[in-house]
């Protein structure tokens, strides 16, 4: 048997449609990490036991640019005090809400509820006994994390703006934070 030439025209086709290839794949992920989901690892313990340190999530950055997000809701946002940062916590307050606690217990107060409803926090293992209220201007969400005795939230640095709120978790891996490109969610900055 001898051996085969190889047709210069195979080789050619070969490196055209790895070039295709890499093209679609740049024009379809690239948009996709950018503005619609991106990876995240958590970073610290404020909102055990609900997300661990080290959890890899994947968060949804479209929806809420349609909707507005709902009370008790997850949310990653960007840290009011240093924006290159990014926080995971759960939206308590409203725009135009007013967040009271007394012995650790959170009431919400609006123009649906003035006198005023207790939240019911089913996710909580370990409350801290704070005692707190905040009114909420337009455009403002009132953050806490899950474990209130670990964690630092609109409770100390007060609450975040509709701009700052980039998406929620959708995808939980657990725990592989081996990804490349990931950003870091910090939980607990106390």
């Amino acid at each position: 048997m001898e051996p085969q030439e190889q047709n210069p025209q195979n080789n050619s086709n070969f490196w055209s449609e790895l070039g295709k290839l890499i093209i679609l794949s740049i024009v379809i992920v690239v948009p996709f990490r950018l503005y619609i989901a991106q990876p995240f690892i958590v970073d610290g313990a404020s909102m055990d036991p609900t997300f661990e340190n080290g959890q890899y999530l994947i968060v949804d950055e479209l929806s809420y640019h349609f909707n507005d997000p709902d009370r008790g809701s997850v949310l990653i946002f960007r840290y009011p005090r240093d924006p290159s940062k990014y926080f995971i916590k759960r939206l308590i307050g409203l725009p135009g809400d007013t967040v009271e606690a007394h012995a650790g217990v959170v009431t919400i107060k609006n123009l649906e509820y003035p006198s005023g409803f207790i939240l019911n926090e089913p996710y909580i293992k370990f409350g801290k006994q704070d005692t707190f209220n905040f009114t909420l201007k337009e455009d403002e969400y009132f953050v806490m994390g899950d474990n209130r005795i670990g964690s630092a939230d609109s409770r100390i640095w007060g609450p975040i703006s509709r701009e700052d709120i980039i998406g929620r978790p959708i995808i939980r891996f657990y725990p592989f934070n081996l990804f490349p490109g990931q950003a870091v969610i910090k939980v607990d900055q106390q």
